[in-house]
């Protein structure tokens, strides 16, 4: 069904736009101060360090329970905002300016202003809706947006939450926060080379350009699935949304989302471990009858964590995802020599976290795939290949229960580094031109604040 089908659904979303952008006048669940203040928790009771997508095992369970928990104090607005600035440097001048006004290097800009309706609306409903301004491309959008409602019950004497999550990116509703829209680093370069280029579907493909319904269960604390579907929102209702069309996936069809993960949580230390999947076909122009390609995404991810008294905190996180593509528009189109092939998607990173204020973070990434002349004939060796590591070290003074203006104010300072061994297939030579992969290598010095 698509949203041309579903005017009440078209109706609010674009009234729900409209809201925030009259709000603002002016990406991932980061920690928003108007849980804190519903909740009567600081933002350490829920992410790790304060800030960023990684949660506790409070996080996840809020997430699950529908962002509905309370401290049961009337008067909380489920508003907030945020504030990304940064300084950019690459370690070779661009062949060209990154973006409108920018220069070959040293780019100083406001990443992102946002503004989220997050929290409890009513019992057992909850949302977390961003509507962000981007300070690179000088618009302002419809970001992420998860609004849920869940039920809390039993089964056979254990507890049984269910519940149902109307999202706009597959895999920004998942509880454990560790699917690719969630994936370290948790904030990246606009103006230098912040990862590959090249992703699976799943890792941003159709991300805030498809509105999908999933339903979930989460049993004695433990057992989770998920299984949901999701279609295109139509041209018109892009625009609506201030989204533009040139991003447009085209007509999506058969998308289907599933997910399985097993949790523990020991107090002292937690884990998960699951399984993950989107399959869906896209028809680039639209037209009824057309080629489509299609994409199989099937993945692995799991996370442990050492909490210990919250003094010492340990990270680690692993994801695998394999697709497997049928690129029939592409080959008809004369944009691939293949109509087969395939990516994969590795990414390992840990994070080390003192008194919740001092952080540390150090990640791999790397993805491959077949060769293909006309997919990336702009490679130099023709294949997506990329691979680097992320270093990331962090301050955090404000977000703890004593910090100042708590749980009003919350900052965080950072200095990141991602370091390229191979990009876009080549370690030497890669546009050409005769620059190197390690000539990529971006630093990246950034503000970030929440309020």
């Amino acid at each position: 069904m698509t949203m041309s089908r579903h005017p009440r659904w078209r109706f609010w979303l674009a009234q729900a736009a409209g809201l925030l952008v009259t709000l603002t006048a002016a990406s991932p669940s980061h920690a928003v101060p108007s849980y804190a203040r519903q909740t009567g928790q600081d933002c350490v009771a829920c992410h790790v360090g304060g800030f960023g997508p990684q949660l506790t095992p409070y996080g996840v369970k809020f997430k699950l329970g529908g962002y509905a928990d309370t401290d049961g104090q009337a008067g909380k607005l489920p508003l907030s905002g945020m504030l990304v600035a940064s300084m950019t440097r690459t370690a070779k001048d661009q062949a060209e300016p990154p973006a409108d006004g920018a220069k070959l290097n040293n780019n100083k800009t406001l990443d992102e202003a946002s503004l989220f309706i997050a929290g409890r609306l009513a019992d057992q409903l909850g949302t977390f809706t961003q509507i962000t301004y981007d300070g690179v491309g000088k618009s302002t959008s419809l970001d992420q947006m998860d609004v849920r409602f869940a039920h809390s019950t039993s089964l056979d004497g254990k507890d049984l939450t269910l519940g149902v999550s109307l999202n706009n990116n597959p895999g920004v509703q998942d509880p454990f926060n560790t699917l690719p829209v969630w994936g370290y680093p948790y904030v990246a370069s606009a103006l230098g080379f912040s990862g590959p280029e090249t992703g699976t579907l799943i890792n941003g493909g159709l991300e805030q350009h498809v509105l999908g319904l999933t339903g979930y269960g989460f049993y004695d604390n433990q057992w989770y699935a998920e299984l949901g579907a999701y279609r295109d929102l139509s041209r018109t209702m892009q625009e609506r949304m201030s989204l533009g069309t040139a991003d447009d996936p085209g007509r999506v069809s058969n998308a289907g989302y599933w997910r399985l993960a097993w949790f523990q949580d020991h107090h002292s230390r937690a884990y998960s471990l699951g399984l993950f999947g989107f399959n869906a076909g896209i028809q680039p122009d639209r037209q009824p009858g057309g080629p489509r390609n299609q994409y199989h995404d099937v993945g692995i991810d799991g996370q442990y964590q050492f909490l210990g008294t919250r003094e010492h905190m340990f990270t680690l996180q692993g994801s695998y995802i394999w697709e497997r593509q049928n690129r029939d528009a592409m080959v008809a189109a004369g944009e691939a020599d293949h109509a087969h092939g395939f990516l994969r998607e590795t990414r390992l990173n840990a994070s080390y976290n003192y008194q919740q204020t001092y952080g540390f973070s150090l990640g791999r990434f790397a993805t491959t795939g077949d060769r293909d002349s006309l997919l990336y004939g702009s490679n130099s060796a023709m294949v997506p290949n990329t691979r680097g590591t992320v270093f990331q070290a962090d301050w955090t003074p404000w977000g703890k229960e004593d910090s100042w203006m708590a749980p009003w104010a919350n900052l965080r300072l950072g200095l990141q580094y991602t370091a390229y061994n191979q990009y876009n297939g080549a370690f030497r030579n890669v546009d050409g031109n005769g620059r190197k992969a390690s000539d990529n290598n971006t630093l990246f010095l950034f503000a970030w604040t929440s309020f």
